[in-house]
């Protein structure tokens, strides 16, 4: 499935998933920043002056990781160095990604080795989201998760006390010719037991995996948790040469096919993401804040639902062409992905910057 056309980009971010309610502890979100139907602004046609002001109007950056700041294990270049000037500039730098294979720690890593640098409460993962959200609505901790996806998610959850079935559980599941079902016992624990499904991404997704979903799900007080809706994502091949592969939507539509339930969104659009990083920090407004992206229908709809600026960089999933016809689609929810700025890559802002 591919996002580009209105009918995918209506039924994976409006018919398939539902998003938590605001957090009540949060100051209600400002309105949208920009009207919906004004054009994106192209950094490299403004003017000094322009710049400075745009730079002058937000303190906190979020950006998102992948298409953004590197592409599988290299840095984009001049990415590092626009996020060391962001900091020299005073501004707030958050990372926050909807990929839940990593805990923070290992971002912590990764942002460190590739020269961006960064705390680690100044990382927001899904995998992390995930943990949170089952705290803040109470879990029951004498409940198991059953999760699809790695060992980023099951870390997270570590940290706050809450049990899990093994990764790859589903692989002692099997059917006979006669579609008699055994392994159910391998599972150590009665079904029952089950109190939530995290969904996260992983390449070892099987027929096992929608199947013991299908059955967790069947109990309505059973949580189902998506850590994101991307159904796809970029990565770099052994040939030099970027693909565009499937990701944790394009997986997630079968179980949500099979059970008949939607999932909860943690991640990017879902205002969630925002919320968490404005209660850990309380003094982030949301119209000072600009959300750097990719992708337009997570990153910059993250940005468009919770008010903040957007700013989308071409060096990922969707382009400058692409955002040029959202701005004249009869399509409502096509022209709320059109950012306000553009960049061909984050990289680019840096001599724009120089003299601030």
């Amino acid at each position: 499935m591919i996002f580009r056309t209105k009918h995918i980009c209506k039924t994976l971010l409006q018919s398939k998933f539902l998003y938590p309610p605001t957090l009540r502890s949060l100051v209600p979100l400002q309105s949208l920043h920009t009207a919906h139907n004004m054009p994106c602004k192209e950094v490299s046609a403004l003017s000094d002056g322009q710049v400075a002001d745009w730079f002058n109007s937000f303190d906190t950056v979020m950006t998102d990781c992948d298409g953004v700041l590197w592409v599988g294990a290299d840095a984009i270049p001049g990415s590092p160095d626009m996020i060391k000037r962001f900091r020299d500039l005073g501004k707030r730098v958050f990372y926050v990604t909807n990929n839940s294979t990593k805990h923070r720690r290992e971002y912590k890593t990764k942002v460190d080795k590739l020269g961006f640098g960064g705390d680690l409460d100044e990382i927001v993962g899904t995998a992390y989201l995930a943990a949170a959200y089952l705290e803040q609505v109470g879990f029951d901790k004498n409940k198991l998760v059953y999760v699809v996806g790695s060992t980023g998610i099951t870390q997270e959850l570590d940290d706050v006390g809450i049990k899990y079935l093994p990764i790859g559980v589903s692989n002692s599941l099997s059917l006979d010719s006669s579609f008699i079902l055994s392994g159910l016992k391998d599972l150590g624990c009665d079904l029952s037991a089950v109190g939530a499904l995290v969904f996260g991404y992983t390449s070892n997704f099987t027929y096992y995996d929608i199947l013991l979903a299908n059955a967790v799900l069947a109990n309505p007080a059973c949580l189902f948790l998506l850590e994101a809706p991307d159904v796809t994502l970029v990565t770099r091949t052994d040939l030099g040469t970027k693909m565009t592969i499937p990701c944790t939507g394009s997986m997630v539509a079968a179980v949500s096919t099979a059970a008949g339930r939607k999932p909860i969104v943690l991640g990017k659009p879902s205002k969630f993401m925002f919320e968490i990083v404005q209660k850990r920090h309380p003094g982030i407004q949301p119209e000072r804040t600009l959300m750097i992206g990719d992708r337009a229908n997570t990153d910059i709809l993250l940005g468009k639902n919770c008010g903040l600026q957007t700013l989308l960089v071409g060096s990922g999933v969707h382009s400058l062409a692409e955002t040029r016809a959202w701005e004249v689609s009869e399509d409502g929810e096509e022209r709320r992905m059109v950012a306000d700025f553009y960049a061909d890559k984050l990289g680019d802002l840096l001599d724009r910057v120089k003299a601030l």
